[in-house]
C-alpha cells in the first residue's frame, strides 16, 4: 500500500444467514480503521465473518447490529 494515499484491503467476508453467501466483505485501511462494503444488494443480516474476525474489530464493525439487520424485502420497518 503506498501511505500517501488512502487504501484498503478486505480481511474478511461476510457471510449471509443462508450460511453459505458473501454478502460484503471488512475492510482494514491503512488509516488502521475498519469499514464494512455490502455486495450489490445492500446491507444483509450477517451470520459471521470468514475469518472470524477478533471481539475488538467485531465491535469496530458493529457486528451485533450486522446480525440484526432487516431485510428490506421482508416488510418489517
Amino acid at each position: 500500500m503506498n501511505e500517501d494515499e488512502v487504501e484498503g484491503v478486505a480481511i474478511a467476508n461476510l457471510i449471509g444467514t443462508d450460511e453459505s453467501s458473501v454478502v460484503g466483505w471488512v475492510y482494514r485501511w491503512n488509516t488502521g480503521a475498519l469499514a464494512v462494503m455490502w455486495d450489490v444488494n445492500g446491507p444483509q443480516r450477517v451470520a459471521r465473518c470468514q475469518p472470524d474476525l477478533s471481539d475488538t474489530e467485531k465491535r469496530e464493525i458493529d457486528f451485533d447490529g450486522l446480525a440484526h439487520i432487516v431485510a428490506k424485502d421482508s416488510g418489517k420497518d
